[in-house]
């Protein structure tokens, strides 16, 4: 055997077998190493699957992951509309705490859980509209709220001033429990009728706005045409005046002057 076959051989040898991935455990590599969700989008490329079969696959997963009865774990696999995440159980936070030196955070005011409650269960809503539910000035609540990342602005409603419309985040629903907004406990019928009642009130309060802005419009609009008319009149009168002017003065160029009358006697 020659030395070329013989060195081609022990590269054979050394050759890798190939690398196995088994999806739940990869799943779990990715979402531990992240930290944070992660997009069904994202998984579904890097498994090569479309996201509707990564997200039931992950969804079939989650039944079994969380089962305590399966295998007591210390952590939960919670699932979202858009993605997925390894979260740690809310059983074992004091011994998070401690062993990682991390300080309790304070707590969600009373005004704050108001503001939070108002806006989850009427998403978007404006401030204004929590102003009027919590009749009281609900800016420092909904800064605070902003700050923790719980709501957040997700978009602007379509009238005069534009103003800002917010909604819950996704960090809402991991510090909740919740996989969507669905799962929020049912509302009493008094705070639904409430709701509803100042709904009503600010569609109607925004379509007077709307009828007012409508009638400025109207007024402003005759009365340009109006400054536009009379304008056209002013300069009308003006040309006339000054035909008539010229008129005039032609008129009294052919009128014999005084000097007409000297008679040259030379």
């Amino acid at each position: 055997m020659s030395e070329v076959e013989v060195k081609q051989n022990e590269r054979e040898e050394v050759t890798e077998p190939e690398r196995v991935v088994v999806f739940e455990e990869g799943l779990e590599a990715v979402l531990f190493a992240a930290g944070h969700p992660v997009s069904y989008a994202t998984l579904a490329r890097v498994f090569d699957m479309t996201p509707s079969k990564v997200k039931d696959k992950i969804f079939e997963y989650a039944i079994k992951y969380n089962d305590p009865k399966a295998f007591p774990r210390g952590v939960m696999l919670l699932t979202y509309a858009e993605s997925c995440q390894l979260c740690t159980k809310e059983n074992y936070l004091h011994e998070i705490r401690d062993a990682l030196g991390i300080r309790k955070s304070g707590s969600l005011s009373t005004a704050a859980m108001e503001t939070l409650a108002v806006v989850a269960y009427n998403q978007p809503v404006t401030r204004v509209f929590v102003d009027t539910i919590r009749k009281v000035d609900s800016s420092y609540a909904m800064n605070s709220l902003i700050d923790r990342g719980l709501i957040e602005c997700v978009g602007r409603l379509d009238v005069p001033g534009r103003p800002m419309q917010y909604g819950t985040t996704s960090d809402f629903l991991r510090c909740f429990g919740l996989k969507s907004i669905e799962e929020l406990p049912s509302a009493s019928e008094e705070l639904i009728n409430m709701f509803e009642k100042t709904r009503e009130k600010e569609d109607s309060e925004i379509q007077a706005d709307e009828n007012q802005i409508s009638i400025e419009d109207l007024e402003t609009q005759n009365s340009e045409e109006n400054t536009e008319q009379n304008s056209e009149e002013a300069t009308t009168e003006v040309e006339t005046t000054s035909e008539e002017s010229s008129e005039e003065n032609n008129i009294a160029d052919d009128e014999p002057s005084a000097e007409d009358d000297i008679i040259d006697v030379d």
